[in-house]
């Protein structure tokens, strides 16, 4: 897997090389003292890279501001020396968050979670299976159902797994969150949170912090991410008084 470092701390970088070097499924391509020099070289090329080690706490670029210039990004996995922005940071579906000083068998652990979501995106046999715009079909045991695009309230991520909502059923998938959003149509869903996806098309209300979804004739609340909720807005066509 190619990988990059992005940290201001020599010292950091030097630890994070070192046990790049010692694990053979990492090849390291780049390695940056600030998130300038990382997004100019990496704006558009994130397809060749699979992980990327990032801080939080950098001059001119924070992480945070790093990762809001990618609508998608690489597997993230975040090396701060605080634990106060684990939480802000999950919001963009990162991989993992390690505290500095880092050991080897914790960022080992790290690696093997991120191939793991690497190969849930990218194995042929992947329990959801494309068959054209406007639905797929999902394994359930030994046979596939047909779930149209339009069916979807909303998906829920459930650690290893996802929940596919609709109206009359729930699914649960060995699948991610980054690779279920890559297959739905983006004009109708939005990530409104780091567990959740929304078909736009089926709410009924969006609230201050929260979006209502109509559901069996009843509403399903679904809270929105600070970190998606201008986006969301955006994509939204508002009228305003």
């Amino acid at each position: 897997m190619n990988c990059i470092i992005i940290d201001d701390d020599k010292l950091s970088r030097k630890v994070i090389e070192e046990y790049i070097n010692r694990t053979d499924s990492l090849n390291l391509v780049y390695s940056f003292a600030n998130a300038v020099d990382a997004i100019n070289n990496l704006k558009n090329n994130t397809k060749e890279i699979n992980i990327v080690f990032l801080d939080i706490e950098m001059p001119e670029m924070t992480g945070i501001e790093f990762l809001n210039n990618f609508k998608e990004h690489p597997q993230i996995i975040i090396i701060s020396s605080k634990e106060k922005y684990a939480l802000e940071a999950f919001e963009y579906d990162v991989t993992d968050y390690l505290l500095k000083p880092v050991s080897y068998s914790r960022f080992f652990k790290a690696i093997e979670k991120a191939q793991k979501h690497i190969d849930a995106t990218s194995n042929s046999d992947n329990t959801i299976e494309n068959s054209n715009l406007k639905e797929f079909f999902i394994k359930t045991n030994s046979s596939l159902v047909k779930v149209k695009f339009d069916d979807i309230l909303c998906v829920e991520a459930l650690e290893n797994y996802i929940l596919i909502c609709t109206d009359k059923d729930k699914y649960t998938v060995h699948f991610t969150m980054k690779a279920i959003e890559d297959k739905l149509p983006s004009e109708s869903f939005k990530r409104v949170h780091r567990s959740y996806i929304v078909n736009i098309n089926n709410i009924s209300e969006i609230e201050s912090n929260s979006i209502k979804l109509k559901y069996n004739n009843d509403e399903k609340s679904i809270p929105i991410g600070k970190s998606y909720k201008d986006k969301l807005f955006n994509d939204l066509n508002l009228i305003s008084k």
